[in-house]
This record gives structure tokens, sequence and C-alpha cells, in this order.
């Protein structure tokens, strides 16, 4: 089964919010302990798509929703448990859905963001290379002189190399990119939604780099 038009909205109406709380896994066969009695079900989970390609970060709740109607099945899995009233299900980490999603590929789309910049550009200033704090984006070629707002015209950058460079052409101050700016791949939307990534997540960030 293929489902098309794959969006958020889509993850939303697979996993309606349910109950539930958090409770420690005890030792090798010694069952459960030290429940937290009413506390949300937080924390995010990586989801792959049949191909085994990380399209989407969902919580807790939506994913075990997703695994309770076979929609899903558990990859990886954390060091705590999800209790309702008449289950337990191990804390889902990574996991990967049952039926094939359709992903629009069209990245040119997605709104461009600070965040999804400083992300693809592994929060580097794209002039002098530090990876200071409070980085910002800069358009390569500045708006009042043509540049568009485009992934291929956006770059992150420190404060003052973008006070340095102002509104001038980079031939005309010798500041250029370090790298050719272009749009980002799939992995730059996941790590901005998650910007700790588990180690967990890694290997299968790193089979679709």
């Amino acid at each position: 089964m293929e489902v098309r038009g794959y969006n958020r909205a889509l993850m939303d109406a697979l996993a309606e919010p349910g109950q539930g709380a958090w409770v420690r896994r005890g030792p090798a066969g010694g069952g459960l302990m030290g429940a937290t009695e009413g506390a949300s079900i937080g924390g995010r989970v990586l989801v792959l798509n049949a191909t085994f390609e990380p399209i989407h970060v969902c919580t807790v709740r939506r994913a075990t929703v997703l695994l309770l109607k076979a929609k899903a099945e558990m990859l990886e899995r954390g060091e705590l448990v999800v209790r309702s009233e008449r289950l337990r299900l191990e804390r889902p980490v990574v996991i990967r859905l049952v039926a094939y999603v359709r992903v629009p590929r069209d990245v040119r789309r997605r709104k461009i963001t600070r965040k999804a910049v400083l992300a693809r550009d592994a929060w580097t200033c794209q002039y002098c290379g530090s990876e200071r704090h409070g980085l910002t984006v800069d358009h390569v070629i500045p708006r009042s002189r043509g540049g568009e707002s485009v992934w291929e015209n956006i770059v992150a950058s420190c404060a003052p190399c973008n006070r340095r460079k102002g509104n001038r052409l980079p031939r005309e101050i010798e500041m250029h990119p370090r790298t050719a700016p272009r749009p980002p791949g799939p992995n730059v939307f996941i790590r901005v939604a998650a910007p700790k990534v588990p180690a967990s997540w890694e290997p299968y960030l790193a089979m679709a780099a």
C-alpha cells in the first residue's frame, strides 16, 4: 500500500493522542519499577520510511499509537517503558513505517529558516569558518543588489563578517562562501526538529546522507 501526499497532518491523523506514563525498566528479569504517575509522554522519535529513509520526527505518543496500530515497527528502544492502564510498551526511539509513504522531493519549496540554513552549514560561518554563538544568515548577493532569497544565495554568517561584508558583492570585498550554498538534504530538517540527535539515530541519518 502506498500513501500519497505525506505531511505532518498525515502523521497526526495516524496517531491520535492517548494517555500514558513513564516507567523505568528494572534489572534483567526484574519487571518494572519506579512509575512516574501522570507524567506525559514526551521526547522525540525518528520515523523512517519503509525504505529506511529518515522522513520525520514525532513524539513518543504518536509513535506509540503507530506501533499499536501495526502501522510501524520498532527498530530502536530506550531505557524507559510507556505504560497505560492496559499495556506496557518499551519507549520507541526509532520506528519504521510498514507502508511506503511518498515524500515530496522539491526542497526549494520548503520554507527557508535561519535554523535550517545554520544546520545545513554545520553551524559554521561560511566566510571565516568560526563556530561562535549568535550566528545569523547573509545573502551572498545582497537583495539590494538583485540577490534572491533562495537556498543558493543564503549562507550562515557570524555578526562580524556580516557587518564587514555589508551591502557589497563578494568580489568587491573578496569574501566568498567556503562552500557553494545549495538546497539542503532531508537530514537537515530532521536535525532542525531535534537539535540534540540521539546516538542511536546517527546510523540511520548517515545512510541517508
